[in-house]
């Protein structure tokens, strides 16, 4: 095995780590890459909006359980992580709203990525692609490097001052989203590429960090249920952003969930629900002014519920609320149940009554017929859990009750944990921001200061 020493190792290859593996070769300083997949960029090669909230008030508003030092991190290097994408020559179009409560910047993220890649060869640094890390190299709690395994079978040793996980969370694993999400959290789709399956994780473990927030959840979105999403394009396509316009009902008829505080909560709800499923009913309001409207600006409309049918989705279209009496049986719902329960939102809502579960967003009755449903169920993109960060990217330790770094680790995007719990404010943001954090702590930092 070779050995050699570098001031960055990155394990992970998507927005996070081509981002901190960039900057630091940007900055004269030397990289070694390691992707296990043949190509760089993960799931950010899916996304196209890098966004957040515009304050830490609004921040600590929609996420009150997150991390208050992560958050104001984040927040605040926004901007410098916008100006490091268009140093690239990216460009970010306008900033436009995003969920109600964020702001952002459309961008072509495989550009972005492809440039990042581009600087660090161009640099002379290496990218490794089908390369798997099977350890990291520790000495006297100081971690210095990993082994990796080279797509011939070969070991190589790889030293370095710092060594960052950035395999981009545990997703794709449906024992460890078991563990850490819910039981039934091991059947749900992935609206992600599958090699983010806790490598990092489980290396960050190996070395004495600490995992959390407990019951930190997911981002992710509600799907047909029983479409495979095997082909990426279907990941926005089939999306059911709409659900927060809609009513859903779970499989004892009821609902559960304030619909309109947004899409991704919907789908954590769900997913505790009895079989993970569940009916959204939209009425012909909703179908005009939303299934059929753009989610985003800058993104065109399509509608959302044809292309749920020719997928092949459990949907329906009926003309008035008695056509639910005659749900087939095998669905498993009680449409006569649903049925009341729509008229009973109806009348609530036309004499700006009370609901339960409440709608602070959108109180409109589903009165216009005809009603169209579709069956969804909650598919996940990525986890909010991972190892516990400061905001220099340090790893924390398991075995310390303060913020005690792990000596020579750092982490970030989805390997990281402690930002969001049970609530979200953009996932391209956070891997930018804390990216950049990393590298600067490459850049700036001896890990061996951290153990005196």
């Amino acid at each position: 095995m070779d050995a050699e020493t570098v001031d960055l190792l990155v394990i992970g290859g998507g927005m996070a780590g081509l981002t901190a593996a960039a900057q630091v070769a940007a900055e004269g300083g030397s990289v070694v890459l390691a992707e296990k997949a043949e190509r760089t960029g993960g799931s950010a090669r899916f996304a196209g909006f890098v966004w957040t909230t515009p304050t830490v008030e609004e921040m600590r508003r929609i996420n009150p359980d997150g991390d208050p030092e992560l958050a104001t991190a984040l927040v605040d290097g926004f901007a410098d992580g916008v100006a490091w994408i268009r140093s690239l020559g990216v460009e970010c179009r306008p900033p436009v709203p995003v969920l109600g409560f964020g702001r952002g910047h459309q961008v072509d993220t495989n550009h972005y990525l492809d440039s990042c890649e581009r600087l660090i060869r161009d640099r002379g640094q290496e990218v490794l692609t089908t390369t798997w890390t099977r350890s990291l190299v520790t000495e006297n709690g100081v971690v210095k490097g990993a082994e990796c395994v080279a797509p011939d079978g070969s070991v190589r040793r790889i030293e370095a001052a710092w060594t960052l996980l950035a395999t981009g969370g545990f997703q794709g694993d449906p024992g460890l989203r078991a563990e850490h999400i819910h039981p039934s959290a091991a059947d749900i789709g992935l609206r992600a590429n599958p090699h983010s399956r806790g490598d990092g994780l489980t290396l960050g473990s190996s070395a004495g960090a600490a995992f959390g927030k407990k019951d930190a959840g997911f981002y992710g979105h509600l799907m047909p249920a029983g479409v495979s999403l095997a082909d990426p394009a279907r990941f926005v396509d089939l999306a059911l952003y709409y659900s927060e316009h809609a009513l859903l009902f779970d499989t004892t008829g009821e609902r559960f969930v304030d619909e309109t505080l947004g899409d991704h909560l919907t789908t954590m709800a769900l997913l505790e629900r009895p079989q993970a499923r569940g009916l959204l009913v939209a009425d012909a309001r909703v179908h005009r002014e939303w299934i059929s409207a753009s989610y985003v600006e800058g993104i065109p409309g399509v509608d959302k519920f044809q292309l749920c049918h020719r997928a092949g989705a459990r949907s329906a279209v009926a003309d008035s609320l008695e056509d639910f009496a005659a749900m087939p049986e095998e669905w498993g719902y009680p449409g006569t149940t649903i049925r009341d329960r729509i008229k009973e939102f109806n009348a609530a809502t036309s004499k700006n009554g009370a609901t339960t579960p409440g709608r602070r967003l959108d109180r409109q009755p589903l009165d216009e017929p005809p009603f169209h449903v579709v069956e969804a169920a909650p598919a996940i993109t990525f986890t909010f859990g991972g190892l516990l960060i400061d905001a220099g990217a340090h790893t924390l330790s398991a075995n310390s009750e303060g913020r005690t770094p792990v000596p020579g680790l750092l982490a970030a995007g989805a390997d990281a944990g402690g930002l969001y719990r049970r609530a979200y404010a953009g996932g391209l943001a956070p891997a930018l921001v804390f990216g950049l954090a990393a590298a600067r702590t490459a850049l700036t930092e001896s890990p061996t200061a951290l153990t005196r």
